[in-house]
């Protein structure tokens, strides 16, 4: 009995043995299927990423295709890769998520980087964690991710021979998804991933280059077909010396200036001098008429506006301060600029950033803003039609252009400059200037400034056949708008008024609109001056 027990035992113990090995064979069995398995799916992931390497160029596609990739590849909730800045590695970059948790307030976020994960970033290590470490270093993201249940992390740095280009997260709702397998498939395909978003970048980077060069183009050919002439300013007079030397004194800085002075003083000619005179003298000087555009279109011409932004917006455009980058852009009469566009003006002038129409993508400029205008700002603002933080932000260097009447001294140099000017263009000899011409035109009070004067010089040199230039009968001084004189003896100012309408009827023969008519002598529109004759009861045959 004893032998027969004795054999049963060893029996059950060689049995015993048997199963051990077995089941250690099977476990080495098994891990070495997932080393295969894992293997196959990093070979996978690297020939995928490779392919996107020289098969998509576009950044977008280029996420999207990574995207993909992650899903058939590694299990997984969410996705996303931080862009840093295209001036180098920061504490601040841009949110694209790839895969999961598609809400509108991640896309194109800016998130902060922990202290922990630069250092370990930096050494080209990635990061394992869970939600609480997440919600403890970075609040706000949390918060965002929190109702998707998302409970543990993974995060690589994107690192390429140039540097750092960003970083790639991948997240799961189960625990502890990454502490084996995913994490050593990610780990090496991550440089692969590094390359190709560098490419997608740099893509991104010469395409709007590309773009901003074709607006460039087009607005240069829009300013050659204008025909403006943007001569040097002319002048010796005191007053344009002072406006000049504070010309030369903001024009190295980066300060906003304001040029204030009546219609024709010459404010864009400055505004370029300023550009000229610059450091940013060798890039584009771009100029937007704000009272030129209808109202509708003003913040697509500041801005640009994306392809379906508006009815008819066929394709994205750039706007002006795109255009000017690293330039100098003119808003000329900003007074004009509508309320609601104010806002977006200020916050350019403050941060440097806008939005495009229709777009959700922030842009940064580097552009220096000279604006101009014949409106007291002061009084708009206090009227409740111009923003008064946008008056002082554009106000921090005020230059104010004379009128050509201050200056009388500069209208021979401007006339002699004018003359050649239209000579030339017609094909005509210098015509004579005789002294009385001169003195007529230095006498007169040109309520249009040095414009006015060029238009009167171009049409007397168009009549002068005989080589002698004479003023037109109807510029001379003696149509020189009457200057109502100060009430005599306590005498009422509506009495004055109505003398000084009637006066200017008699002397037009009853006319009141047209260029020989009373509205004109008085510097009036012909409807303002109907206005104030009603209310003042002259009609005929008083006149």
């Amino acid at each position: 009995m004893a032998a027969i027990d004795m054999a049963l035992f060893r029996h059950m113990m060689t049995n015993v043995r048997s199963q051990d090995d077995i089941q250690a064979y099977m476990s080495t069995e098994g891990r070495a299927a997932d080393a295969i398995r894992r293997e196959r799916d990093l070979l996978r992931l690297l020939l995928e990423v490779t392919n996107l390497l020289v098969s998509r160029r576009d950044l977008g596609d280029v996420l999207q295709g990574l995207s993909e990739c992650l899903r058939r590849t590694v299990a997984h909730d969410y996705a996303s890769v931080a862009l840093f800045p295209a001036d180098g590695p920061d504490a601040i970059v841009r949110l694209v998520v790839l895969d999961g948790a598609r809400r509108p307030e991640l896309e194109g976020r800016p998130i902060s980087v922990s202290a922990r994960h630069r250092d370990r970033f930096a050494r080209g290590e990635p990061a394992i964690y869970d939600f609480g470490w997440l919600d403890r270093q970075n609040p706000a993201v949390a918060a965002t991710l929190r109702p998707f249940g998302l409970r543990s992390f993974w995060s690589g740095p994107l690192t390429t021979a140039r540097g750092r280009v960003g970083i790639i997260n991948v997240a799961s709702r189960r625990p502890a998804a990454f502490d084996g397998g995913a994490a050593e498939t990610l780990g090496p395909v991550s440089g692969q991933v590094a390359i190709a978003v560098e490419n997608g970048l740099a893509y991104e980077r010469i395409q709007r280059l590309t773009d901003q060069i074709a607006s460039e183009k087009r607005y240069l050919e829009d300013e050659l077909r204008a025909g403006q002439d943007f001569t040097d300013i002319i002048g010796e007079s005191e007053a344009v010396r002072r406006a000049l030397q504070d010309v030369d004194t903001v024009a190295a800085t980066d300060a906003a200036v304001l040029l204030t002075g009546e219609t024709g003083t010459g404010k864009e000619l400055v505004a370029r001098a300023i550009h000229d005179r610059s450091p940013r003298f060798k890039r584009s000087f771009v100029r937007l008429n704000c009272a030129a555009i209808p109202r509708t279109l003003v913040e697509s011409e500041l801005f640009g506006h994306e392809r379906g932004a508006f009815t008819g917006a066929d394709a994205a455009r750039a706007g002006r301060f795109e255009i000017a980058d690293g330039g100098t852009i003119f808003l000329d009469e900003v007074g004009e600029l509508p309320i609601d566009v104010q806002p977006k003006l200020l916050r350019v002038l403050q941060e440097q950033e806008f939005e495009r129409l229709g777009g959700a993508r922030t842009r940064r400029v580097d552009v220096r803003v000279v604006a101009a205008t014949n409106r007291d700002l002061g009084a708009m603002v206090a009227a409740g039609e111009f923003r008064e933080d946008l008056f002082y932000r554009l106000n921090v260097f005020p230059i104010r252009l004379p009128p050509l009447r201050e200056r009388r001294d500069d209208v021979p140099v401007l006339v002699r400059h004018f003359v050649a000017k239209h000579a030339r263009a017609l094909g005509r000899a210098l015509p004579l200037i005789p002294a009385g011409t001169m003195t007529t035109l230095q006498a007169w009070e040109w309520p249009g400034n040095v414009r006015e004067l060029e238009n009167v010089i171009e049409r007397a040199v168009i009549l002068a056949r005989d080589g002698v230039l004479r003023v037109p009968s109807f510029d001379a001084p003696a149509s020189r708008p009457p200057v109502v004189p100060e009430p005599a003896g306590g005498g009422r100012l509506v009495d004055v008024e109505r003398a000084a309408i009637l006066q200017a009827l008699r002397a037009a023969g009853g006319l009141v609109g047209g260029a020989h008519g009373a509205a004109a002598r008085l510097g009036l529109r012909r409807t303002t001056l109907h206005s104030r004759m009603r209310k003042l009861g002259i009609q005929r045959p008083s006149y």
